[in-house]
C-alpha cells in the first residue's frame, strides 16, 4: 500500500519555481528520505502533501485520500513537525505538550513522559525561554505523542545536540519496528544514510533520483589504492570499465572506480600484492559525484 503518492505534483509561485511534476511512491511501513539542498522544493512538496497549499497542478494522496478533499482525516493520522514552527511563548513547554495532546482527544501519558525524559526536555520553561534545539525537541514530542501512521518530519534533527538526534534515530527505529511510515525531508546526508530505506532526491523543484540508499551509494566512485611487490602495471588498469584518474607512484596505484569493482579486483589478483584497499562512498560523495560540486556543498551540515 502506498501511504504517500504523487502524480505530477507541480506549485507555482507566480514567476517563481516551486515544485514541478514531482511523481512519488512511498510504501507502507518504510522510512523515506527526501533529500535535496536547501530551497530545493522538500518543504513545498511536504505542504502540499498536507494541504497547508494547494497545487498548481497534479495530485497528492495520503492514505488513498486526496489531500484536497479531505484534509482532516489525513491530519488526524499523522504527525507533523514543520521545518520552522512557532507555538505559544506564554505556555511552558509541558503545556504546550499538552495542548496538543488533548487536540487529538488524550493520548498516553506514560508513553509522552518517555519522550520527554528520552529528549531531556525541561517541561516547566516557557516556550519563548527555548533555545532553537529545545523548541525542536517540543515539537518532535507533539508530533511524536499519539503514535501516529504516519511521521511527517521536515529538517527533524535541526538545531539538536548529537546526543539528542541519536535519541531521535532510535525512535525512528521503533515506529518502523511498530509498522508505521516515517517521511523524513532533509540536507544531511548522513542522517538519510543512517536512518532511510529509501531516498528522493529533489533539485530546483525536480525529482532527480529515487533509489534505495544502497543503490544511490553505488553510483558513486571507490576510492582504489593497490600497492604492488615489483612495477606498477597501470594499463593493465586503465583500460577497465568504469576506472578514472590513474595515478601511479612508489609502487601504489590509485585510481576512481565507478560501478562494479570486479574488474579491478580481477585484474588485480593477477598480481602479487601488498595491499588492496578500496574506500566504501558515503552519501555525501555520491551527491557530489551525480549533482555537482554546488549542490554537494549546499547540501553539508
Amino acid at each position: 500500500m502506498n501511504v504517500i503518492e504523487t502524480e505530477r505534483l507541480t506549485k507555482s509561485y507566480g514567476s517563481h519555481r516551486g515544485i514541478i511534476e514531482v511523481d512519488l511512491a512511498v510504501n507502507e511501513g518504510e522510512v523515506f528520505g527526501f533529500l535535496g539542498p536547501n530551497g530545493a522544493g522538500k518543504t513545498t512538496t511536504i505542504r502540499t502533501l498536507l494541504d497547508l497549499i494547494r497545487p498548481t497542478s497534479g495530485v497528492a494522496r495520503v492514505f488513498g485520500i486526496e489531500s484536497s478533499a479531505d484534509p482532516v482525516a489525513i491530519h488526524r493520522r499523522i504527525g507533523y513537525i514543520p521545518g520552522e514552527f512557532a507555538l505559544y511563548d506564554r505556555l511552558t513547554g509541558g503545556q504546550t505538550i499538552e495542548y496538543f495532546g488533548n487536540l487529538r482527544g488524550g493520548v498516553d501519558r506514560a508513553y509522552r513522559a518517555a519522550l520527554i525524559e528520552r529528549f531531556d526536555v525541561d517541561p516547566s520553561r516557557r516556550f519563548r525561554e527555548y533555545s532553537k534545539g529545545n523548541k525542536q525537541k517540543i515539537g518532535l514530542v507533539i508530533a511524536l505523542q499519539h503514535r501516529p501512521e504516519l511521521l511527517v518530519l521536515d529538517e527533524p534533527t535541526s538545531g539538536l545536540d548529537p546526543l539528542v538526534q541519536q535519541s531521535f534515530y532510535a525512535l525512528v527505529r521503533e515506529a518502523q519496528a511498530e509498522g508505521r511510515t516515517v517521511f523524513l525531508s532533509s540536507h544531511i546526508l548522513s542522517e538519510v544514510e543512517r536512518t532511510c530505506d529509501r531516498v528522493a532526491i529533489i533539485r530546483d523543484g525536480r525529482l532527480v533520483k529515487v533509489d534505495s540508499v544502497e543503490g544511490l551509494r553505488d553510483l558513486a566512485h571507490h576510492e582504489v589504492e593497490l600497492r604492488f611487490v615489483d612495477g606498477v602495471p597501470a594499463k593493465a588498469f586503465e583500460g577497465l570499465p568504469g576506472v578514472s584518474e590513474v595515478v601511479v607512484g612508489d609502487h601504489t596505484l590509485r585510481m576512481r572506480v565507478s560501478g562494479p569493482i570486479t574488474p579491478v579486483v580481477q585484474a588485480a589478483a593477477r598480481y602479487e600484492l601488498l595491499d588492496f584497499v578500496s574506500r566504501e562512498p558515503t552519501l555525501e560523495e555520491t551527491f557530489l559525484a551525480q549533482y555537482g560540486h554546488e549542490a554537494a556543498e549546499v547540501a553539508r551540515p
